[in-house]
């Protein structure tokens, strides 16, 4: 998967592995939105979690079945601009 920090994540698959509150951790599901500091999860029975990027480690997991953990400090920023960045 190329670099999942300039990659478009909604529609993806997530997982929270870790998160400050351990109430959020096991979340999984389809990611409907994002902002600049939260991710937003439907997940089971069509629930939907709002998650903080900053306090939070995901697993994305492509279309194509792979998948990358990162720790969502590094997603913190507009969408637009988090994909504009290089490197």
């Amino acid at each position: 998967m190329r670099n999942i920090l300039q990659r478009e994540l909604i529609g993806l698959e997530a997982l929270v592995v870790n998160s400050s509150d351990p109430n959020l951790i096991g979340v999984s599901g389809r990611i409907i939105d994002e902002t600049r500091g939260t991710l937003v999860i439907k997940g089971k029975k069509e629930k939907t979690y709002i998650i903080p990027k900053d306090t939070s480690i995901f697993k994305i997991i492509s279309a194509d079945g792979k998948e990358v953990e990162v720790d969502g400090i590094k997603l913190v920023a507009r969408p637009e601009d988090r994909i504009k960045k290089r490197g």
